[in-house]
């Protein structure tokens, strides 16, 4: 009887250890794709290019909010984080200030633009300083992908912020969007879209070039608390994935670039200022879209 009982402890001992082996050697992979305009304090493009007086200083406030995510999503359980700079020339955060542990996403051009290096090994999405969509009326900086020469990105018919374009290509890869920061327009679009997400308003929208904003500080704070909220609940995050094909339809705000790429047999010229094509995936509808944005013929070297 001796023997039966120290075999049942042992037993449930070795139980015990695989248990926690299991749970030490557990991976979480998240990604994090950090935008500016929806940074805290931003409103103008003073802030948002090298050119602008302020820029270099916002470039602080964008790598701490992102920082603030990489350490909340840490201390959360994460064990590998993949950042995307995904604004403007793609370097604006401050390589230097970036934990050692993480990796980084620089530069253009990207096939799976503002999503590049996400793959089905992660297990969630980060939105950081994202804005509105070009349709919205409302939101600092309203825009989608190019707010000098696109007018309207519809996927499937529907009318898509950046976000949204995001969310897809990362739904491609059964990977969910569990959190987004930025103005109370971005937070409230987003959400619409991709259901109960948690969001992080740093700043309150009253238009194009103004806003109510938290502190630099506190909007730390905040992006700390909703990371570590979502990644508490990442399970109950969905992937937004689309039917398949998907069409894709932009609308330019001049008249050229549509009828130029009708000349692509892939391309059909819907009106005087729009272009239709159909991409088996995700993946060609973002490679469609970094082309007919990125290329030009004086491309060098």
């Amino acid at each position: 009887m001796k023997f039966k009982t120290w075999s049942f402890a042992v037993f449930i001992s070795i139980i015990a250890l695989a248990a926690t082996g299991n749970a030490q050697g557990r991976k979480m992979k998240i990604y994090i794709s950090a935008d500016m305009e929806g940074t805290v304090g931003a409103v103008t493009g003073d802030q948002l290019g090298p050119s602008g007086f302020e820029y270099n200083r916002f470039r602080e406030f964008m790598t701490a909010e992102v920082n603030a995510a990489i350490e909340a999503a840490f201390e959360a359980g994460a064990t590998e984080i993949v950042v995307s700079d995904s604004h403007g020339n793609g370097e604006n955060l401050l390589i230097e200030k970036l934990p050692k542990n993480i990796t980084l996403v620089r530069s253009w051009p990207r096939p799976l633009m503002m999503m590049q290096g996400i793959d089905e090994t992660f297990d969630g999405a980060i939105f950081i300083g994202y804005h509105t969509g070009t349709t919205n009326p409302e939101g600092v900086r309203a825009h989608t992908i190019s707010s000098a020469r696109l007018a309207d990105v519809r996927l499937n018919g529907a009318s898509m912020p950046e976000a949204g374009i995001n969310a897809a290509i990362a739904g491609h890869f059964n990977v969910p969007i569990i959190m987004i920061s930025g103005d109370d327009a971005v937070v409230k679009e987003v959400s619409a879209l991709l259901g109960d997400i948690e969001g992080a308003v740093v700043k309150w929208a009253y238009g194009f070039h103004s806003a109510r904003t938290l502190m630099p500080e506190a909007a730390y704070d905040l992006i700390r608390q909703k990371v570590k909220r979502a990644i508490g609940r990442i399970k109950d995050f969905k992937p937004y994935k689309l039917k398949t094909p998907v069409q894709l339809d932009v609308r330019f705000k001049n008249y050229r670039p549509s009828e130029v790429l009708s000349y692509l047999s892939i391309v059909e010229r819907t009106d005087s200022h729009s272009i239709r094509f159909t991409g088996k995936d995700m993946i060609e509808v973002s490679k469609f879209l970094e082309f007919i944005i990125t290329y030009e013929p004086s491309l060098e070297p």
